[in-house]
């Protein structure tokens, strides 16, 4: 079975529904993809996210 509540990203309402009924734009789902120690892609993750937010970047 699927998580089915989703998350307006614009408003913060919880939902069923793919269209927030409030503001009318589409909703994510509300909870975190699964963890797994063996992410193929975690690396390139946590890189990516330090270069947005600027921490640790070598110069």
């Amino acid at each position: 079975m699927r998580f089915r509540i989703k998350k307006c990203p614009k408003c913060g309402r919880y939902t069923l529904k793919d269209i927030c009924p409030v503001c009318g734009e589409k909703t994510k789902s509300a909870h975190p993809p699964k963890f797994s120690p063996e992410d193929p892609y975690g690396e390139y993750r946590r890189r990516l996210k330090r270069e947005l937010l600027g921490i640790g970047v070598k110069k």
